[in-house]
């Protein structure tokens, strides 16, 4: 079990996909995201493994929610900054959407 206190430390943002591509370095398929977070957070990188169920033209334009307060990971010569959210069932990821449009960089709490 973790505290409120520690479940406040993650800090789980709404931002829309600006660009999608794929990653063909990556070691399972990947796609390449760019995301806006608004003017607080800004923009970041993300690497995700959703290629099962998403294309490119799925994924751009999309509200998404991810953890931005994690530290970089580099992911071969790509540095991933935040961490997209999805349901996972094996190599199936759902991501975690908002069901209506928000401002980019809304807090999840």
């Amino acid at each position: 079990m973790i505290t409120w206190n520690d479940f406040e430390k993650v800090e789980m943002r709404v931002g829309t996909i600006l660009v999608a591509k794929d990653f063909p370095e990556a070691t399972k398929p990947a796609y390449q995201l760019i995301i806006d977070f608004g003017t607080e957070i800004g923009i970041k990188k993300s690497s995700a493994q959703i290629t099962n169920r998403y294309s490119i033209e799925d994924l751009v334009g999309k509200q998404i929610i991810a953890v931005v307060n994690f530290p970089k990971k580099q992911i071969g010569k790509f540095n991933s900054e935040c961490l997209v959210l999805g349901s996972v069932n094996g190599e199936d990821i759902v991501l975690l959407t908002s069901d209506l449009k928000v401002e980019n960089g809304l807090r999840i709490g």
